[in-house]
């Protein structure tokens, strides 16, 4: 039985200049990540520390977030609790409505992504705008992220010159203004490409600079919550959390509440590490640090739990709680390389979504749990060494639990639980298994095989392990 995610995989294939890109793409930002690493002698020490500063913070998260709550009161900023994304949203909504605000401009948070906040706020009239170039290029062209960092990164410039063209009303006006750099041509009718990479952000850049003027509200995600001081730290490369702060005097911030971390202190520790890990940079462009409104303006932060209490309590999987979202895990996954985001059924792809997705249901999302060859590079790259392999194994263990069981599977192990357990019977199966090489190849390499599809049906050996086992021991005495 194929799973969702193997078919849409396998769609995904049938372009494999496509598949070559985007593998080679995000494996150079594991590449990236990886020098970063080896410049750094206590690279490992940041990882340790990392790891066991969130396990402190989790496993202490209510007094934390009692401390962060009463020092961003004390810092003038308004702190909303919301138990699910249904309260999230109409919180938003309440707080946008108050104001009379009918456009918001939002930096990325993956939290808007998985409480549907966009969606839910244009339902009743409001116009949400992303701001980050990336997440605004897949809103105009009514597509999900498919990277937590980089979600746009599997878009051609072709299609994104196109979508431009066609849904920013003023785009031939901005482009009369366009001056290239040294090196390009002067106007973008003389340029050889008109899909030039520089024209097209600067397209973008005088595109969002009225919709920041126009806005009545600003919201922005958080990478961190700081308890002792009751800051909120936004990472970003564009600057563009600092200018839908900037401009409105109404800002929202949307938090998890697995996002807390301690002091200062510890925030220069996740510092080093996440940028490093998740695009290969020393460091984000901008770290921007909010501790309060802005004069005669108002903040709001609301700290979102949505499942997280019930993943904290989960022995075996609270670790996901861990993850600060810098995509490392799937920069290095060898199947998310070759199948893109949208091959997953969950809104987080990768091993990280593969989990999330599982503490989120099961049910709907057990098919991902495939997407994995439990190479354990996941392990390895993540900067606070949360045990996504381990985490995917435990899910397979329990797919019959959930009634999510491939059949064929089952009966393969039941009848290899046999075999292993006649040795008997093994020893006739491998004295027996060279015959198969005779059988012709349409009774071999067919539907009817699993191990054929995809590959050709391998090719027994005359000697068995065991027996050129006991030859070496043999020689050896």
């Amino acid at each position: 039985m194929s799973t969702l995610h193997a078919k849409a995989a396998e769609a995904y294939q049938l372009r494999p200049e496509v598949v070559e890109r985007h593998d080679k793409t995000f494996f150079g930002v594991r590449e990236k990540r990886d020098r970063m690493a080896k410049a750094l002698p206590e690279w490992e020490d940041l990882r340790e520390a990392a790891s066991q500063i969130k396990k402190h913070t989790v496993t202490h998260l209510a007094d934390y977030l009692e401390q962060f709550e009463q020092a961003a009161t004390r810092n003038g900023v308004h702190v909303h609790w919301a138990k699910d994304a249904r309260e999230y949203n109409d919180i938003v909504y309440d707080i946008l409505q108050s104001h009379g605000v009918k456009k918001v401009v939002k930096s990325k948070s993956m939290l808007t992504e998985e409480c549907h906040l966009n969606r839910n706020l244009e339902q009743k009239g409001i116009d949400v705008v992303e701001t980050d170039l990336g997440e605004r290029i897949l809103q105009m062209m009514k597509l999900a992220p498919s990277h937590i960092v980089m979600p746009a990164l599997h878009v051609h410039r072709e299609d994104i010159g196109k979508t431009f063209r066609s849904l920013i009303p003023n785009f031939d006006d901005i482009a009369k203004g366009y001056t290239a750099p040294v090196g390009y041509a002067a106007q973008p009718a003389q340029l050889q490409d008109p899909n030039d990479p520089t024209f097209l952000t600067y397209v973008a850049r005088m595109h969002l600079r009225q919709q920041f003027m126009e806005a009545g509200a600003g919201m922005t995600g958080a990478n961190f919550g700081i308890a002792e001081t009751g800051d909120v730290v936004v990472c970003t490369n564009e600057g563009n959390a600092d200018m839908s702060t900037s401009i409105p005097k109404l800002h929202i911030v949307s938090m998890g509440i697995e996002k807390l971390i301690p002091n200062y202190k510890a925030m220069g520790v996740f510092q080093r590490l996440v940028a490093r890990c998740g695009t290969g940079q020393e460091t984000t462009v901008y770290t921007s640090h909010f501790r309060g409104p802005r004069p005669g303006g108002e903040m709001h932060i609301v700290l979102v739990d949505n499942g997280r209490s019930s993943i904290l309590g989960n022995a075996e999987h609270w670790q996901t709680l861990k993850c600060m979202r810098c995509g490392a895990c799937m920069n290095t996954c060898p199947v998310y390389r070759r199948s893109a985001g949208y091959s997953y059924t969950y809104f987080i792809p990768g091993p990280i979504g593969i989990n999330l997705g599982m503490l989120r249901d099961p049910l709907i999302y057990s098919d991902n749990v495939s997407a994995c060859s439990l190479c354990c590079s996941c392990d390895n790259v993540c900067p606070v060494k949360v045990d996504l392999s381990t985490q995917v194994y435990r899910w397979r263990q329990q797919l019959d639990l959930f009634g999510k069981a491939d059949k064929m599977k089952k009966a393969m192990s039941q009848g290899m639980s046999f075999l292993f357990g006649m040795p008997a019977v093994y020893k006739a199966a491998l004295w027996m298994s060279p015959a198969v090489n005779w059988l012709p190849d349409a009774l071999l390499n067919n539907s009817m095989n699993p191990w054929a599809y995809g590959h050709k049906m391998m090719k027994f050996p005359k000697q068995s392990f065991h027996e050129l086992w006991k030859k070496q021991l043999k020689y050896e005495r």
